[in-house]
């Protein structure tokens, strides 16, 4: 019998801050949450989230960007969204338990040079990181 809860999280394009968020959850806390990523309007997982992953020994290189229709008619027990736009156009998840919001920095919007991407990507990831330890703290004593 599976006891894991279901995590859905949601971004815009998903390709930066909800694959991450999914590598980073699924890596330290995937015992307790079978978890999947969408986006409003996905688009492709971006190079510099890989690489920021694969710094800390989480390969995404396999992962895609999907639509959320995807899992339409699924239910979750918690949908994470990570951006405001997702927010407002997160559709409803029937058995979604919990619905919860917190925003990050698009990294995948900051220009300038490789370096300097990679450093706001670093940064989205380790707040990430940190926003979902607390989650899986919370949920883990039902505090959610």
């Amino acid at each position: 019998m599976n006891d894991k809860k279901r995590v859905l999280i949601l971004c815009t394009g998903n390709s930066a801050r909800s694959q991450m968020a999914e590598g980073l959850l699924r890596h330290d806390a995937g015992a307790h949450f079978d978890v999947d990523s969408a986006g409003t309007k996905p688009g492709s997982v971006r190079p510099e989230a890989i690489a920021v992953m694969r710094e800390m020994g989480i390969d995404i290189s396999e992962h895609r960007s999907k639509h959320v229709d995807e899992f339409e008619g699924q239910t979750f027990d918690y949908v994470i969204t990570v951006c405001d736009d997702a927010r407002e156009a997160c559709p409803v998840f029937l058995g979604a338990a919990r619905r919860l919001h917190q925003s990050f920095e698009d990294p995948a919007a900051v220009g300038g040079s490789e370096e300097q991407r990679l450093t706001v990507f670093r940064r989205v990831r380790d707040e990430l990181r940190d926003y979902l330890r607390e989650f899986d703290r919370a949920a883990e004593s039902s505090d959610l």
